[in-house]
């Protein structure tokens, strides 16, 4: 088999490595829970590669991500339940459907539709129907309705990194107006989540400090959504900026101090950490 840029010779080779006897042993053993933590480390991987703009290295984490698809693809056709085919119909079905101003008959142009806000109520309306014809099919194949006493929050995945959870229960929670007004009133509310986290690591309760950090990120993560800030984005751009200034020290210590990584001082560490702040 060669390489091609056809995807059903990815199709090809996932049902290959999936053969009973003649495929890989560890593909074969892997279930839809197993391979779940890769998914979510290749779409981790494609974002790291977009900040930092490595195109090349996005060419082959987008293929890392492709490959999740067609594994989970390919499991679930085994088992009878659908094949790659039907996830490539689905999603392109699903944004026909919801792009009526480009594929439909709607006489609005795209910058009407944005600015008159028929997108965001057409987006609702498109996403309610689903709902509905969602849950029909459920019920035809026995399964209970997904929104069957579902609450506001409920659709938001518990699995998302936790400051993309946060902002997006937020969100939600806005649309019924439980928010903040301004984003001053949640830098105050930050200050006033500090004060209680020092409060608990005073009093030395290890539950109360877990808690407290806990809602000082949550308000963080609100402080971002007001300012139109991923804080995921923001926090990879601050671990970004860390190694750079970290590997500064690393590279400069010995020759600096005459002493190895781990027997300089704090504060000799500390002069190249701000000699670095001021190259970037």
């Amino acid at each position: 088999m060669k390489p091609s840029r056809d995807i059903s010779t990815l199709i090809e080779i996932m049902a290959a490595l999936r053969t009973p006897v003649t495929g890989c042993p560890w593909d074969l053993e892997q279930d839809f829970k197993s391979i779940a933590p890769y998914t979510v480390e290749e779409a981790y991987e494609v974002a790291d590669a977009i900040e930092r703009e490595d195109m090349d290295d996005l060419r082959l984490e987008l293929g890392d991500l492709l490959l999740q698809s067609v594994y989970h693809a390919r499991m679930a056709e085994e088992q009878g339940s659908f094949d790659f085919g039907d996830v490539v119909h689905g999603i392109c079905e699903k944004m026909i459907r919801r792009h009526p101003h480009v594929f439909g008959d709607e006489d609005n142009s795209a910058e009407q539709y944005s600015a008159t806000g028929l997108a965001k109520e057409t987006w609702e309306r498109i996403k309610a129907e689903e709902k509905a014809e969602r849950n029909a099919r459920r019920t035809s194949l026995g399964l209970p309705p997904k929104e069957k006493g579902e609450g506001l929050l409920d659709d938001v995945p518990s699995a998302l990194p936790g400051l993309t959870q946060a902002v997006k229960l937020q969100q939600k929670a806005s649309k019924v107006g439980f928010d903040w007004n301004d984003p001053m009133a949640v830098l105050a509310k930050i200050r006033e989540e500090a004060e209680e986290a020092e409060a608990e690591i005073a009093s030395g309760n290890a539950d109360g400090v877990r808690d407290e950090i806990g809602d000082l990120l949550f308000a963080v993560a609100n402080l971002a959504r007001h300012l139109d800030v991923d804080p995921e984005g923001a926090l990879r751009s601050s671990n970004a900026k860390f190694r750079r200034r970290f590997a500064h020290i690393e590279k400069n210590i010995e020759a600096r101090t005459g002493k190895p990584l781990g027997t300089a001082s704090l504060d000799e560490m500390e002069a190249l950490w701000v000699e670095a702040k001021k190259k970037a």
